[in-house]
């Protein structure tokens, strides 16, 4: 059997897989095992942060497995890659921030802020707002404000209340004495690249402080300077009792964390918490190496201007394509084009496949673009060429079929 036979055979059918066999990659191309090479614009799902096959990973991989991948007595070890981590991190987080924890994903980080901010607020209900997603854990999926996510699995975790993203109104409606914490994307990124005002943002952290309750971001995918700044909410003075990472801070590899305030440390207990791969040695020594690279290579203003020539291109789309295309919008590189129909979303997923265009379609009609950090502006261009010569040809299918009806000349 082949590789997709062997997986159709034996993997579990979580998936509507793609018929691909990735062998290889570097940088933003990927090549199947025949030899085909593909631009991918979605970068594991926003993980390879610096791009495929980076040398800079590589090599720490290498180095650190020569010493030691895990440690004996796991966290209760001291561990020098770790400390080094958690003193580059310190550098980097937002203020108040100051203790981190590290998890194997960001659903663990998310589920270790949940289960956190109700023992430490001594309170039961979380507030999430609609469209979020946090996780595939059995609590994340029910703090996972879509329906498709999270209602199959009965009974779901209960004291969890779901708000309109960026509706200050009916937050404010929600909260009382009995909420421990609010979670938030700063972008919701599987939603649909959602993106609400900076004004938003202050204004649930202000409500959080005056109620007594933890303000959790959830900046899994946003975090590393994936929107154009370290953090999406650097620069915004808000009060965050909690932030949870993963994705873009081992660029591939799996690892994820939260931090916390001193305030909120100073309430945890020993035993509160753990796990057997809290920061192992492999992990931490691969997570400084990526965080170093996009902090000494100013990454973040890269993005922010790669990104915002990304957009001006993609607004002309918006104009040639009016018919088709109803809205564009993101910040940095995590880029939605949303269409009318969902029926011509799938069609230029699937035909982008075709042309060996990987790219991603969430919420039905809506095409994610998240690429490497690291693609340069001709890699952009070649990529950006495919999709517009797709989205063209559903431009034009689209009138040939009005012009059929008879709806126009």
């Amino acid at each position: 059997m082949n590789t997709i036979e062997t997986e159709d055979k034996y993997f579990i059918p979580f998936f509507n897989k793609i018929p691909i066999s990735i062998e290889r990659g570097e940088g933003i191309f990927v090549w199947d095992e025949d030899g085909n090479r593909y631009i991918d614009f979605t970068a594991g799902w926003g993980v390879t942060c610096i791009g495929h096959a980076n040398p800079v990973i590589t090599n720490a991989i290498i180095e650190q497995s020569k010493k030691i991948i895990q440690n004996p007595s796991s966290g209760l070890i001291y561990s020098p890659p770790r400390a080094r981590l958690l003193s580059l991190m310190s550098e980097i987080l937002p203020k108040p921030l100051s203790k981190v924890f590290f998890t194997n994903s960001g659903a663990e980080a998310n589920d270790a802020a949940i289960k956190l901010a109700r023992k430490v607020a001594g309170r039961t209900d979380v507030i999430s707002t609609v469209k979020s997603f946090h996780g595939r854990t059995i609590s994340t999926a029910s703090a996972t404000g879509q329906v498709k996510h999270r209602d199959k699995f009965k009974p779901i975790m209960p004291n969890y209340k779901f708000v309109p993203y960026g509706d200050i109104k009916k937050l404010k409606k929600e909260m009382d004495a009995n909420t421990a914490a609010v979670i938030l994307e700063p972008i919701q990124g599987e939603g649909g690249v959602n993106i609400v005002p900076d004004m938003y943002l202050k204004m649930v952290s202000e409500m959080c402080k005056k109620n007594g309750s933890y303000l959790i971001i959830d900046e899994v995918q946003t975090g590393f300077c994936r929107t154009g700044s370290m953090f999406a909410i650097d620069g915004l003075d808000l009060k965050v009792d909690f932030l949870t990472m993963a994705k873009g801070i081992g660029g591939g590899f799996p690892i994820g964390a939260f931090a916390v305030s001193e305030e909120v440390a100073q309430k945890i207990e020993k035993g509160d918490h753990g796990g057997t791969y809290c920061g192992n040695p492999l992990g931490c020594a691969v997570a400084y190496a990526v965080i170093k690279h996009l902090k000494d290579n100013k990454i973040d203003e890269y993005v922010a201007s790669i990104g915002d020539w990304t957009l001006q291109i993609l607004k002309q789309w918006k104009k040639d394509y009016q018919d088709i295309i109803e809205v564009v919008r993101g910040k940095g590189l995590l880029i939605a084009i949303e269409f009318f129909d969902p029926k011509q979303a799938q069609s230029v997923y699937q035909e982008c496949q075709n042309q060996r265009l990987l790219v991603n379609i969430t919420q039905e009609k809506v095409i994610r673009l998240f690429p490497a950090l690291t693609i340069t502006r001709e890699e952009m261009k070649e990529g950006l060429d495919i999709l517009n010569s797709v989205i063209k040809h559903q431009w034009e299918e689209y009138h040939k079929i009005k012009r059929g009806l008879g709806l126009e000349s």
